[in-house]
């Protein structure tokens, strides 16, 4: 797979949805995180991040204007022990409870599936990332409809040993803007990680489509240390 500019991807989606790139930085010393969420309806434009422990939930910015909040208000980032996990919605507590009671990632995320939203019937794209000892690893998982079928999920988890310097993987729920959205498809995409914490959170919210983006959640953890730095930014400040 071929290594792709990340700012570039982003640049050319209008409609990417949520996604989680999962990494490593460019000098290889620490593991590196983003999620973001966009939006096309004002309820789902209607939201900022606010950190909640060693994680993150979504909020309604204007709680007047909150519609439904079943599939929009949830935790995207929590931490358990050595291992951060990231999603796009709250599959996010499935996977903390399933791995505090000693199940796998992918065990854990075996009682649920893609979001009940037909007719887009979203993808649940989640992440882990394993820092412990000096070691790095994650993650990636993506539950889907087989082909915009409801009656069947299809499951695929994908699985980085050993982090590469300067590169990430990146996982989206759509593969563009449309009606109905359509669905991620394939392996994520293999992408260049660039900068500090803050060139990199600049270079990804700048190229998120103005539009459509609502939040962006970036760390950046010290492989050695397990000491994290944090970067949010919401369209809605």
């Amino acid at each position: 797979m071929n290594l792709i500019s990340l700012n570039e991807d982003l640049k050319r989606n209008s409609y990417p949805g949520r996604g989680i790139v999962l990494g490593c930085s460019e000098d290889g010393t620490k593991a590196v995180a983003a999620y973001f969420i966009m939006g096309r309806s004002e309820n789902s434009r209607n939201r900022i991040f606010v950190t909640e422990g060693a994680g993150i939930r979504t909020q309604a910015y204007d709680p007047a204007k909150l519609v439904d909040p079943s599939l929009i208000i949830y935790a995207p980032v929590r931490v358990l022990g050595d291992v951060t996990i990231v999603t796009n919605g709250d599959q996010t507590d499935t996977i903390y409870d399933g791995m505090a009671k000693g199940l796998t990632f992918e065990q854990s995320l075996r009682s649920r599936e893609f979001e009940p939203d037909g007719p887009n019937f979203t993808p649940r794209i989640s992440g882990i990332m394993e820092v412990e000892n000096g070691q790095y690893g994650y993650s990636l998982s993506i539950l889907k409809s087989d082909n915009g079928d409801p009656a069947s999920c299809s499951r695929y988890t994908f699985s980085y040993q050993k982090a590469k310097a300067g590169e990430g993987r990146f996982i989206h729920t759509y593969q563009a803007d449309g009606n109905p959205l359509p669905s991620f498809e394939g392996e994520p995409k293999r992408v260049d990680i660039c900068g500090d914490i803050d060139t990199f959170t600049k270079n990804v919210w700048e190229n998120l489509n103005e539009d459509n983006k609502v939040s962006l959640f970036v760390r950046f953890i010290d492989i050695q240390t397990g000491l994290c730095d944090t970067r949010i930014v919401n369209k809605h400040q």
